[in-house]
């Protein structure tokens, strides 16, 4: 039975395609369900399985007024009549019975369009999860996960984290609250690189990174080493485009303006730009012209076009360490 004591939201709306988020988005009106009602029962559903009548079966009075929370998960995915009957249901909420529509912003049809915004007129609890694509966003996601797990970190850590563990929010959130455990709560650089000591080994930004800097022999030894350990094709290859068109950008700006002044107008953190900086010398407009042709047509091998995708990835490598090394 529900507490009288606890007030919950019938309504939620949880709107973007960050899973990570997503999914602890609907956990946390689960939990304060359940803090009305310890018993409080979870159904997920997506919006194309269901049918009208099956929805106002599963929003309808229990007998015994048992808290019931019901997810309807890919809303964005609703045809008229389904999208109407949520908008209803949501309209005559019952007690002890939440509803979370899980959408992504999008919609097939103008009905699953319009759904969030009607969602929020009748008053629902609105939580953004959208994706993370920024550096800037990424680097307080990880600020977060850290003071989530009772510690602190500084940017030097940050910048360290999201370099040796990559972009993939689930792995940043449990490397996070790892290095808080074994810290004790202070987690700077030095830990991160004593804890994740050879993950940036097998990530394709250390390939890189011995690429771009002509050294041929450390680059064929990391490249082999991540392939040996698993890292998909994909990853590096996106890796070395990353790098290539990084030291592009700011070689575009100007090479000697101040790297802070610099990460603003790029929209980049400051480490990446002291890194491309460093990294750019010894490149020249026709280098990196032909770098960037090199890095797009192993994107393209990786994903189907070659016949090897280790070969291919290994060609790249050679030829981005060819040119950064060429004398004019």
């Amino acid at each position: 039975m529900s507490s009288p004591s606890v007030v919950t939201d019938p309504l939620h709306l949880v709107l973007g395609d960050e899973e990570l988020l997503v999914e602890r988005a609907l956990w946390a009106a689960v939990g304060a369900a359940r803090a009305a009602d310890p018993d409080a029962e979870l159904r997920r559903v997506k919006v194309s399985e269901l049918t009208p009548p099956e929805l106002a079966e599963l929003l309808s009075p229990s007998l015994f007024a048992e808290g019931r929370v019901l997810a309807v998960e890919s809303a964005q995915d609703a045809g008229k009549e389904i999208a109407e009957a949520l908008l209803a249901q949501a309209k005559q909420p019952v007690d002890g019975v939440t509803l979370v529509v899980v959408h992504t912003g999008g919609g097939r049809s103008k009905y699953a369009k319009e759904l969030p915004n009607a969602l929020r007129k009748l008053g629902a609890r609105v939580t953004e999860c959208n994706k993370i694509t920024k550096s800037a966003e990424r680097e307080a996601f990880v600020r977060d996960e850290v003071r989530r797990a009772g510690g602190k970190a500084d940017a030097a850590a940050v910048a360290a984290l999201i370099e040796t563990v990559g972009s993939d929010l689930r792995e940043l959130s449990a490397a996070a609250t790892q290095l808080v455990a074994d810290t004790g709560g202070k987690v700077d650089e030095t830990a991160v690189r004593r804890y994740h000591r050879g993950r940036a080994e097998v990530t394709g930004f250390a390939v890189a990174e011995k690429a771009v800097t002509g050294d041929r022999a450390a680059a064929l030894e990391a490249l082999r080493w991540a392939v040996q350990l698993g890292v998909p094709h994909v990853l590096i290859a996106d890796a070395l485009a990353d790098s290539v068109r990084t030291i592009g950008r700011v070689a575009a700006a100007g090479g000697r303006n101040d790297p802070f002044r610099l990460a603003g107008e790029l929209g980049m953190p400051a480490w990446k730009v002291k890194k491309a900086l460093a990294q750019s010398r010894g490149w020249t407009p026709k280098s990196l012209a032909a770098a960037l042709q090199a890095v797009a047509e192993v994107n393209a091998g990786v994903k189907g076009m070659a016949a090897d995708a280790t070969y291919a990835l290994e060609r790249t490598v050679l030829r981005l360490v060819e040119l950064r090394n060429q004398r004019s």
